[in-house]
């Protein structure tokens, strides 16, 4: 009942209970809730509220306030199945639980995005992805090397021969291809 979040909680009802969770946006929805200066002073105090979580929700979100930088916290919700949603004040946390709460019973069609499931679609959809690259370069790059595979291992030289692709653009593919997905800095 002491959470700041609870009076930024706009538009929708709120009963109080007994959950696990910091709040309940739902029958399979729970939400917990950090602040990144908790964090800092207690970090042990996420593992365990995830523990008792445990698979009490299907959809399990962490709302973070973001009043402090934070890498370790991404990690942990990774390995967790969390999913992160950062907001960067109190009455943006309890936006976030209103409208969480007011879209509980909507199918999810509204916010997934809309990709073909055919190849072509599916190549587009992965190499526009990579900054730089758009759909016609997707298209050079299919028409020059056939499949995905073929285009993740064509050499920088083979790509900076196709047409409108300098040495930014190849570097942006030849990464995205090699580069370790997770940094570790």
């Amino acid at each position: 009942r002491g959470n700041p979040v609870l009076e930024a909680i706009k538009h929708v009802g709120k009963e109080y209970g007994d959950i696990v969770a910091d709040f309940q946006v739902g029958r399979t929805t729970g939400v917990l809730f950090l602040s990144l200066k908790y964090h800092r002073l207690h970090p042990e105090y996420v593992h365990s509220r995830i523990e008792k979580l445990g698979h009490s929700y299907t959809l399990r979100i962490l709302l973070i306030l973001c009043d402090v930088v934070s890498a370790l916290l991404s990690q942990t919700c990774l390995i967790n199945n969390i999913t992160v949603i950062v907001a960067f004040s109190v009455d943006e946390a309890g936006h976030y639980l209103a409208t969480f709460k007011q879209f509980e019973n909507r199918p999810p069609d509204m916010i997934k995005e809309r990709v073909d499931k055919d190849y072509n679609s599916v190549l587009r959809s992965a190499l526009t992805s990579i900054s730089k690259v758009n759909k016609t370069d997707v298209e050079t790059l299919r028409t020059s090397f056939g499949s995905f595979a073929d285009i993740a291992r064509a050499s920088s030289d083979q790509l900076s021969n196709l047409p409108g692709f300098g040495q930014v653009k190849v570097k942006n593919i030849k990464n995205a291809f090699e580069k370790p997905i997770r940094n570790k800095a």
